[in-house]
């Protein structure tokens, strides 16, 4: 597999990476604390002597059905506590790990599992009233590579394989565990591929190796100044990259306790604080007003609770000061991509300006810097495009190496974000240059949305923008310019036409305006920041 690590790469980084894999520390673990609680989810929970066992048991049962290392094996799973046995079990034969978003459909699972060539998928039967086993089976005739179906739950249809049993067969006395020692792992070997959503039509497939996880998810061990006492919740989708790093493997990290819910609800998520102890948790912005907001709060015993990581949106000032008043914990905010991980957060110990005017400081060796029009870097608090590098930086985009090649600039990551960093080394983002629209977290591809309305036989011209929202943050709008003669849609049609087409709903726009023609610059090109101010003015006319 073929990414972009040389050997004076590795050398670079060789003494800030950890040169482990998650294996060793949940080996370490396991040593330290066997009787711990390592896992929790609203089905089951496990010590960490329980979850090396079955991890062990499901990575013979992968060797007995032909998995390798190097073979690629996709989930698309809520978070479960399955999901962490299924990646640990892949990672502990050398199995690359390609964890899907649950709220893709057809058009997206299709697209990613046909090109990292899975050889397994596992799916849930069913989740919030979706199918999974018959969209599967729809794509079947898409994906030569895949031999194994495997379905978690009750209902698994006829040619696909329960996970229960693979979970639940005794591998271990059928088959030798030192065949899992006899693999060798390598740090630098990849052992994620995770699709992002991109500028264009198709998402790109992101390879992480075993280092620049760790290294990465080690930071929060450092920056929160974990311990072995804390216990983490998280409700963001294991199959998004704060979910990936920070929900499923960070606990393991520092010996901890997880605490997971597969459908947000800020009610059990309090009363979870309550139960369970938790101390920290990070989530969307919107996650965090609907915590500070729940109806009740005062009801519940959440003085554990000492931190809240809000990603992915801005953090509102006046939500910050109304939750001063209401919350024991603090709030702190970060930044960063699919890409390089978590790059920069706010501290504990922050003064209440950086908490609410800054996106963070970064890690200790990730760097960042803004650069002006011309390449040069931008002097403190002038505001520029964002250029990343360290060890967590991500090792490739998936049989795209060009591409990747593309998105650097003598060796600096263009992130795509603008910003700008003060005197103390503290960043604040204030746009994007990639054409995406953040959705309470949710990454919506603008382009790749585009392009398949553009497939809709009425539609002459289009553009999606994002339109300010209370509690999402952005939502997504389009304007349609129609064929002649052909009558203007209503949004409900175009909804239908997206969902015809598999595509996720969370990508549909949310308002539709028509329109004759799109302001253009002399040269053609279409003037998006008209059309903004153009919803400006709808929004305010409303109000």
């Amino acid at each position: 597999m073929e990414t972009s690590l040389s050997p004076a790469y590795m050398q670079k980084y060789a003494q800030l990476w950890p040169n482990k894999t998650i294996i060793d520390y949940l080996n370490d673990a396991v040593a330290k604390y066997p009787e711990k609680m390592a896992i929790i989810d609203r089905k089951s929970r496990y010590t960490f002597q329980e979850l090396s066992m079955l991890v062990d048991r499901v990575a013979l049962g992968l060797l007995h059905l032909g998995i390798e290392k190097g073979d690629v094996i996709s989930f698309q799973l809520p978070n479960w506590n399955e999901f962490i046995i299924l990646h640990y079990a892949a990672t502990r034969i050398g199995a690359i790990s390609n964890p899907l978003v649950p709220i893709y459909r057809e058009r997206e699972i299709g697209f990613m599992v046909k090109t990292v060539q899975s050889k397994m998928i596992v799916v849930p039967d069913q989740f919030r009233g979706f199918h999974y086993p018959a969209m599967i089976n729809r794509l079947l005739p898409e994906w030569p590579s895949l031999e194994h179906v495997y379905v978690i739950g009750e209902n698994v249809p006829i040619g696909m394989k329960s996970f229960s049993a693979l979970l639940e067969e005794p591998w271990e006395e059928r088959l030798n565990v030192s065949l899992l020692n006899q693999i060798e792992l390598d740090p630098n070997e990849v052992t994620e591929i995770i699709f992002t959503s991109g500028t264009t039509g198709q998402p790109k497939g992101v390879m992480h190796t075993h280092n620049t996880l760790c290294v990465s998810t080690d930071y929060w061990v450092e920056h929160l100044e974990l311990t072995p006492d804390d216990v983490m919740f998280m409700a963001s989708t294991f199959a998004h990259q704060t979910g990936f790093g920070y929900g499923v493997r960070l606990p393991t990290h520092y010996g901890g306790t997880a605490v997971y819910q597969d459908v947000w609800n800020p009610t059990d998520f309090l009363r979870l604080v309550e139960l369970e102890k938790i101390t920290f948790t990070a989530g969307a912005t919107p996650f965090l007003q609907d915590t500070v907001q729940a109806e009740g709060i005062e009801n519940y015993d959440i003085s554990s609770l000492r931190a809240f990581v809000a990603l992915g949106a801005p953090i509102p000032r006046s939500l910050v000061k109304e939750a001063r008043d209401k919350v024991p914990f603090k709030i702190l905010a970060g930044w960063g991509q699919t890409e390089d991980g978590l790059v920069t957060l706010t501290k504990l110990d922050d003064s209440i300006e950086k908490l609410t005017v800054t996106d963070g400081h970064p890690f200790a060796g990730m760097k960042l810097k803004m650069i002006d029009l011309d390449g040069y870097e931008c002097a403190p608090n002038i505001e520029g495009d964002i250029l990343c590098k360290g060890p967590a930086l991500f090792v490739g985009y998936f049989q795209k190496m060009e591409e990747t090649h593309s998105e650097f600039r003598d060796g600096w990551f263009v992130t795509g974000d603008r910003g700008v960093m003060d005197e103390d080394g503290y960043i604040r983002i204030t746009g994007r240059n990639k054409d995406i629209i953040i959705r309470g977290g949710e990454n919506i591809p603008v382009a790749y949305v585009e392009n398949t309305l553009y497939e809709h036989p009425d539609i002459a011209d289009l553009q999606i923008i994002a339109m300010p929202d209370p509690r999402l943050q952005e939502k997504a709008c389009v304007f349609i310019k129609m064929k002649a003669d052909r009558q203007p849609l209503i949004l409900k049609e175009l909804q239908e036409f997206l969902q015809e087409k598999g595509v996720a709903k969370q990508y549909w726009p949310e308002h539709l305006e028509t329109i004759d023609d799109f302001p253009r610059t002399p040269s053609g090109k279409i003037q998006k920041y008209r059309l903004r101010e153009q919803m400006k003015e709808l929004l305010d006319r409303k109000l």
